[in-house]
């Protein structure tokens, strides 16, 4: 113990062996020394503001400026704030301080025995393999952890952040020099290096991938972690959430992605990941793929029954009435790991955590239905596959039944080889779900029937979104009623509604006379449909004036057109804000 008595019997506490190591000043260690005096004495807690008397007896109250020295002491993790023998757990004020108590930190003393908390690593050496240096890795994602956890108060205050961030410094040289010293390309570095990431986009990296090699619960998912991580104050968080937001290079590039969760209050969270082919890089960087993984839109043109529609909207952006925004976020709420746990526990799921839900949208032509369903898809980072049901008799008269089935069959080979899950969207599908016919019929009527059986039995049958689309839901067989868990209805849009559609369809970019108003405009009853293929028509018409500047009476014009020759059976068209 002779660093500890060396400490306590200098006559000039600067010149004692560890008075370096304590890295404050010379007042602050006399602050020291009292409280470890009395701590050899057997006086573990010693009262801040007898110690800050006894020091500092100036006249009057001046020994309360002294508490800035107690509060860095505190910071330097030299001293543990205690209060009615506990610690205290949040951080205090200064003046706070006058009326607690302090004790000596482990830290102190493990220095004051051992005479130097110096951190000494082993020797600089290449690495051999990739994972020697993600165990360096990890462990300076665990340390940004520490720093963070300190930072916000939760740490054991037996720790010191300065220390903490010395480590930090030390393990980061010591990664770059060993880097140097390898000669064999480590694959990290390279996937770093290819990709031009900087420091944070690292950090992010690394903190994910320790999560996948931990198989842990989570703990480096979270968006508001993985910011503290590669933040160290308030501006920074605020200006590094950028790197987790759309548009951001790790997304964007196909590095990360992530999944939203709403919770029961309504908000919504974001729990991060690596991409698949990503993390199969890193984790097996010597494994050779034997199959490579196909991407759907090229394995949807080799073929003839399906359109692959890539989505630009969510549901944030479609024009719905709330029920239906209300029907469908519960959909989507099915991701949750709260409302999936539930759902399994009570039997209702199994182990795929991907939504199950059979869907039917119906209402007039024009008014959102398609473009609901690829808004859906966006939403839940979906494809989505459509196919056109009116064709299906026409394609393939005297094999109508024997084609049914192929249309789920070729669906989900597609998802296999893509290993993706994308929604089905039937289109236009009275075909199969109207009423069947009674009776014997003519052999044309039977061979519906079959159809419509075996597209019952598909649906039975079917594992994951499938949504159909129809114009009428009164001429629908009830069995087939039965087997949709959702029956959405789309109406012509309210006044407010075609105001809305109107204003956001409207080209920003155009000149419009000075007494346009397009509130007359929304007085005509018009589906989403209506007012786009309105719109588009006027601006053809306006564009080749040599004046082209647009005024109500231009769209007037097309409305009275539209009106007077609608069937009613107009394209079913999407629209959007």
């Amino acid at each position: 113990m002779k660093y500890l008595i060396d400490f306590i019997e200098a006559k000039d506490v600067a010149k004692s062996a560890v008075y370096t190591h304590l890295k404050c000043t010379k007042q602050e260690a006399e602050l020291v020394r009292y409280v470890c005096k009395r701590y050899v004495k057997g006086l573990e807690e010693v009262p801040v503001l007898d110690m800050l008397r006894d020091l500092f007896s100036e006249e009057g109250y001046a020994y309360i400026a002294k508490l800035d020295l107690v509060k860095n002491l505190l910071d330097l993790g030299w001293f543990i704030q205690m209060s009615f023998g506990q610690v205290k757990a949040h951080e205090a004020s200064r003046l706070e301080l006058l009326n607690t108590s302090v004790t000596p930190s482990i830290s102190l003393l493990r220095l004051l025995e051992e005479g130097s908390l110096e951190i000494f690593l082993p020797e600089v050496k290449p690495y051999t393999d990739h994972l020697e240096y993600l165990q360096d890795q990890f462990d300076m994602v665990s340390l940004l952890h520490k720093i963070s956890t300190f930072k916000q108060g939760f740490a054991d205050n037996s720790l010191s952040i300065g220390r903490l961030k010395n480590k930090l410094t030390l393990l980061t040289t010591r990664i770059e020099e060993r880097v140097k010293m390898t000669e064999k390309p480590i694959v990290v570095e390279e996937f770093f290096k290819e990709k031009a990431l900087d420091e944070k986009e690292k950090r992010i990296f690394l903190a994910l991938l320790k999560e996948e090699y931990s198989g842990g619960e989570g703990q480096f998912r979270d968006m508001n972690t993985l910011i503290e991580l590669i933040s160290f104050d308030e501006y920074e968080k605020i200006k590094n959430r950028a790197l987790l937001e759309d548009g951001a290079k790790l997304i964007t590039e196909e590095i990360i992605d992530y999944e939203e969760i709403l919770n029961m209050f309504g908000g919504v969270s974001r729990a991060f990941y690596l991409q698949e082919e990503v993390m199969q890089r890193i984790i097996h960087p010597s494994k050779k793929k034997k199959v490579t993984k196909l991407k759907l839109d090229a394995l949807v043109q080799e073929q003839e029954l399906f359109e692959y529609i890539k989505p630009a909207t969510t549901l944030d952006d479609v024009v719905l009435h709330p029920k239906t925004r209300e029907t469908l976020n519960n959909v989507v709420k099915q991701v949750d790991k709260n409302v999936f746990k539930k759902l399994r526990e009570w039997g209702i799921k199994d182990k795929r955590k991907s939504i199950d839900a059979r869907i039917i949208f119906y209402g007039s032509a024009g008014t959102g239905k398609t473009m609901t369903a690829v808004s859906l898809a966006k939403t839940l980072k979906k494809p989505i596959l459509s196919f056109d049901c009116s064709k299906i008799l026409s394609m393939y008269v005297g094999e109508s039944e024997k084609n049914v089935r192929k249309i789920f069959d070729d669906f989900k080979d597609l998802s296999a080889k893509a290993k993706v899950e994308p929604i089905l969207l039937l289109n236009e599908a009275d075909q199969f779900l109207s009423s069947r016919s009674e009776g014997h019929g003519s052999s044309a009527d039977k061979m519906h029937n079959q159809m419509q059986n075996i597209f019952l039995e598909q649906i039975e049958k079917f594992e994951g979104i499938l949504i159909a689309t129809t114009n009428l839901l009164g001429n629908i067989d009830k069995a087939f009623s039965r087997r949709f868990n959702y029956k959405i209805e789309f109406k012509k849009p309210g006044k407010k509604q075609r105001l809305r559609l109107w204003q956001f369809m409207l080209p920003e970019k155009a000149d419009y006379t000075e007494d346009f108003d397009v509130e007359t405009l929304s007085k005509y009853e018009l589906t989403g449909g209506q007012i786009n293929l309105i719109i588009k028509n006027t601006a053809y018409k306006v564009a080749v004036r040599e004046e082209s500047v647009f005024g109500n009476q231009d769209f007037l014009e097309e409305i009275e057109k539209e009106l007077g020759s609608s069937f009613d059976g107009a394209k079913s068209m999407g629209f959007k804000v």
